[in-house]
């Protein structure tokens, strides 16, 4: 099968690995030119996935057009950010060649002005496309070194099993799922609640607090998606709480890192000068915190986060205002 990428971030190049590795023709499509160039003649992903060689048989080019017209599948793998100007070049190479491949999101994040899941936004822009999502708990350099894992694509309609079975291999089980809206807000809503659980590894609150953030914050993480119209059972799946543990507990994670240096008393602007790859956690708990607002959906853990990122409280008066809140029954 011809697979494209478009997004040669961590989880991009490791998904081009692997999609190689496994036997597919793969093309990668940075943004940006020099990172291509670099790319090219280092063939590694110096600033994303250092170390780790990428086969002289993994094309790369900035070429959107050829990359589309040559691809059966075709992965998003950009920054939510990013994906407005993504869908609009894919959108008009299409029209120069006809070429409408398989999309599939690999984006864990959402539109901060629109209010958008990824799903909206390329179904949009982009809505003759066959589309699905493939999301789970997947640290990209253990995709990229054959890591055992496992995923699940989420397809609303169309033959999702023959791209399940073009996906899968010995290290990488895919499993499938027609809740497209759940598999996406899980996906999102982790990575806040990872710059939560990072925040109190930096606080250093010990492990019983941490274990008692982690059950809590599950469970306003299902109560959110449940509401804004996902399934009860994807948040218990692999893109739901297996995403959660990884991002949460993972040393990888770029969310509980940023939240960790956020707990040990580094602000947000110092902390993206040193900052290269996306937090979408940042962005995303200032727009779930804005939907729930609007909806009336009670979020106290989401709230505490975004009055730290947004409204600069201070994290210890964060801290004690969440354990002062009245009693209530846990279920």
């Amino acid at each position: 099968m011809n697979i494209t990428v478009f997004g040669a971030g961590a989880w991009g190049t490791a998904m081009a690995l692997y999609c190689r590795r496994i036997g597919h023709n793969v093309t990668l499509v940075p943004k940006f030119t020099d990172q291509a160039e670099m790319m090219l003649n280092k063939r590694e992903n110096v600033d994303f996935l250092p170390g780790i060689p990428l086969p002289e048989d993994i094309e790369i080019t900035v070429a959107v057009g050829p990359a589309l017209k040559s691809a059966e599948v075709a992965f998003i793998g950009c920054p939510s950010v990013g994906l407005v100007d993504l869908c609009n070049d894919i959108k008009e190479a299409s029209e120069k060649t006809g070429s409408c491949p398989f999309l599939i999101s690999l984006c864990k994040g959402i539109q901060s002005a629109s209010l958008e899941t990824a799903s909206v936004v390329i179904k949009n822009i982009l809505p003759q496309f066959k589309f699905g999502v493939l999301s789970g708990p997947t640290n990209a350099r253990e995709v990229a070194l054959g890591f055992p894992a496992a995923m699940v694509l989420a397809v609303d309609s169309g033959d999702v099993q023959s791209l399940q079975k073009a996906l899968a291999s010995s290290s990488m089980r895919i499993y499938t799922n027609n809740d497209v809206l759940g598999v996406e807000l899980a996906g999102c809503l982790k990575n806040v609640y990872a710059i939560g659980a990072g925040a109190c590894d930096g606080l250093k609150l010990g492990d019983n607090a941490k274990a008692a953030y982690l059950t809590r914050a599950l469970r306003e993480m299902i109560s959110i998606g449940c509401v804004l119209g996902g399934f009860r059972e994807t948040f218990y799946g692999l893109s739901g709480f297996g995403d959660f543990v990884a991002t949460c507990m993972g040393a990888w994670s770029r969310n509980r890192t940023f939240g960790s240096r956020v707990g040990a008393g580094e602000s947000v602007e110092e902390i993206f000068k040193t900052q290269k790859a996306a937090v979408e956690g940042y962005q995303t708990s200032r727009a779930f915190y804005n939907i729930c607002k609007e909806r009336g959906i009670d979020v106290p853990i989401v709230g505490a986060i975004y009055a730290v990122l947004y409204e600069g409280k201070n994290i210890r008066d964060v801290v004690d205002a969440l354990f002062n809140r009245p009693l209530k029954s846990e279920l």
